[in-house]
């Protein structure tokens, strides 16, 4: 029996996720300088992948 194509791992669909993870978040605000050290990681901005 053969795997469907939706269940494959996130490795092998190639395809570039919308949503980023809060670690990823922080960091990408960071980078902006729209991060301050000390604040907190909840209710973050809205932001989008850098392309």
């Amino acid at each position: 029996m053969s795997q469907h194509s939706s269940l494959r791992g996130a490795s092998t669909v190639g395809a570039k996720r919308s949503v980023l993870k809060r670690y990823e978040r922080v960091e990408l605000l960071k980078k902006r300088g729209q991060w301050k050290d000390g604040e907190k990681v909840l209710g973050l901005k809205k932001t989008k992948p850098d392309v």
